[in-house]
């Protein structure tokens, strides 16, 4: 009775399993960002991906992320270094109207494939320094990239970290920017056509199992050293990009 029930409150596409594994892994991934930093949002975008229809995957983990990155700024208030938004937002301003031009056009396989890729980047390179020395540029390209592949956190976090500001400073700095970056993509796909109306549940609870991650993630942040675990989660990351580059490339 209860199964029947949440099937009605979700969107078409998404079983009731997949519900609640997205959101166990929107707990995992809060946590995850919550206690080293950065890593969670392209973990949650691995797992959306293999559980979400393609056309809805950023939309959807922009919202997502959006709920997740301003609760954690929302705890961190008072550590974040506004003189860093302007810039950077308007920047994300014009990537996020660029990528949202072009976005439509691409066929679910092709982003299945660029997700893979991309989250493949992520483990093995870093992004370039000059990125962290125009925060105007950092934002253009990163909304750019972000309209297509969703996770963009690592070239953030290089301007972030160029500022060189303390611990807290950081990671609610690093919040700020990418709840302004996820904010626009959530307009942008508004105006696009998204229908995000059938999806409203779904998200809620995602969010909200973020947010539970997010308070985890900071009770036990200075207890765990991070070195065996980061070493886990890219090899993790790596596995699931190639079965999602393998799923795109088998569609084509």
């Amino acid at each position: 009775m209860l199964g029947r029930a949440m099937m009605e409150l979700l969107p078409e596409g998404l079983s009731l399993a997949a519900f609640w594994a997205v959101v166990a892994g929107s707990f995992v991934a809060s946590f995850i960002t919550a206690a080293f930093g950065i890593g969670g949002g392209a973990v949650m975008l691995a797992i959306m991906a293999i559980l979400l229809p393609p056309a809805a995957l950023i939309p959807v983990h922009g919202v997502v992320q959006f709920g997740s990155n301003a609760g954690r700024m929302a705890l961190l208030i008072r550590s974040v270094f506004w003189k860093a938004l302007p810039w950077f937002a308007a920047g994300s301003v014009v990537g996020a109207a660029l990528g949202g031009a072009l976005v439509v056009e691409l066929p679910p396989q092709f982003v299945q494939i660029g997700v893979g890729g991309f989250v493949i980047y992520t483990v093995l390179a870093r992004p370039p320094k000059w990125l962290s020395r125009w925060p105007v540029i950092g934002g253009l390209v990163s909304s750019f990239l972000t309209m297509f592949f969703g996770a963009t956190g690592l070239f953030v976090a290089s301007f972030t970290k160029s500022l060189a500001l303390p611990r807290h400073g950081h990671v609610a700095t690093h919040a700020a920017l990418m709840t302004v970056q996820h904010c626009l993509k959530i307009v942008v796909f508004g105006l696009l056509g998204f229908a995000f109306g059938p999806w409203l549940a779904a998200i809620a609870a995602m969010i909200l199992a973020g947010l539970l991650g997010t308070w985890a993630g900071g009770l036990i942040l200075n207890r765990l050293t991070d070195t065996n675990f980061k070493g886990v989660l890219d090899v993790l990351l790596v596995v699931i990009a190639v079965r999602l580059i393998w799923g795109g490339v088998s569609a084509l």
